[in-house]
């Protein structure tokens, strides 16, 4: 298997904080400027002055994703100290309220909020975007279709934001329930070929519906630019190490789908509406609850399904370089994922400063 095919590239969105009230505040200018003298387009605004993101070179295995990830998070840390701030890795802030978040002055972001009104404005969430290289539209699209069955699974490993406007939300991901506000999101459909795809793009362009294809913001996507299938699905996680291991894992699934389809074997398709099912459950439940395995047409505990996905990759870790990587999801299913460790933060001390403490903290484990 040619392992240079399979390149990683890794998009984290930050919160900027406030180090006295542990409230976001509105310092994206400051830290974007700042960042773009070190990092140049590395760096970059989002639709909120209190989002900023940072995105790796084309990385051409794990190895090479974790130096790059570590940097970009050190020198971006590094930069809000000096204004002042702190950086934190969450699917949404403890208690921040979006109604007080300002605009990012650029006419993109404007043009969006006036078409999705109250659904942009309290976008204001954290997400975890991964690409991985593919070598055509087509392989591109047959991967998609395969690997949606498996968005879930992965998802709920990343679950990383249980409170949203100072409420226990009952979620270990409130991030996706808010972001579902925004059409065109989530599970994507089954497409038979890229041209079918295509034509798809080309309808909505057409009738109005959007510009370009940059505004299918699915859970995972062929990019419309680049030579990649974006995972849109996570929340921000907490620490390096379960940045690197969801990507990893990712870069994993593409490559496993993509040698059965070299041996002329296939993955079963399920229709988006079971898929969703298992969604929702991720969600709801994170890694604590129960998923569907429809094979068997039975509920199982995650923690038998996040086994099961580890073994599915066994085959292709080793050409990847990502055994070790991989194999940290063992352990975020032993401590809890951020959401997880979150709540038991707050259990302990009654005060969602204390959460945001904790993760500022957690962001900044093993920074330079």
């Amino acid at each position: 298997m040619n392992n240079k095919l399979f390149t990683i590239g890794i998009e984290e969105e930050f919160m900027i904080i406030d180090p006295v009230s542990r409230e976001l505040v509105s310092h994206m200018h400051e830290v974007v400027e700042g960042g773009k003298t070190i990092l140049n387009e590395q760096v970059k605004a989002e639709m909120h002055k209190a989002v900023v993101e940072v995105g790796t070179n084309i990385c051409h295995d794990v190895k090479e994703a974790r130096k790059e990830v570590t940097h970009l998070r050190s020198i971006i840390s590094n930069i809000a100290r000096n204004q002042n701030c702190l950086i934190g890795a969450a699917g949404a802030h403890p208690f921040s309220r979006w109604q007080d978040a300002l605009i990012t002055e650029l006419p993109r972001y404007h043009e969006i909020v006036n078409e999705m009104q109250d659904a942009a404005r309290s976008n204001l969430i954290f997400g975890l975007h991964v690409h991985v290289g593919i070598d055509s539209r087509e392989t591109g699209v047959q991967i998609m279709n395969g690997v949606r069955y498996l968005l879930p699974h992965i998802f709920a490993l990343s679950t990383n934001s249980p409170f949203w406007l100072g409420r226990k939300t009952g979620f270990k991901s409130y991030r996706s329930k808010v972001f579902d506000k925004f059409p065109r999101t989530g599970i994507p459909e089954n497409f038979n070929s890229a041209s079918e795809f295509d034509e798809y793009i080309a309808l909505l362009v057409k009738t109005g519906c959007i510009d370009n294809g940059k505004k299918i913001w699915w859970d995972l996507r062929l990019h419309p630019v680049f030579s990649t299938l974006e995972f849109r699905i996570c929340d921000v996680p907490m620490r390096v190490d379960e940045t690197i291991a969801l990507a990893a894992v990712m870069q994993a699934v593409v490559a496993k789908q993509y040698k059965l389809m070299q041996q002329n074997l296939s993955f079963r398709n399920y229709k988006r509406a079971l898929i969703n099912e298992n969604k929702w459950r991720a969600a709801r439940y994170g890694i604590e609850g129960k998923m569907i395995d429809f094979g068997k047409e039975m509920e199982v505990p995650f923690v038998f399904l996040g086994e099961e996905l580890i073994n599915f990759v066994d085959d292709v870790v080793d050409d990847l370089n990502s055994r070790e990587e991989v194999n940290y999801l063992r352990t975020i299913m032993e401590r809890g994922t951020g959401a997880d460790r979150q709540l038991k933060v707050f259990d302990e001390t009654q005060d969602l400063k204390h959460v945001v403490d904790y993760i500022v903290a957690e962001t900044n484990v093993g920074l330079n």
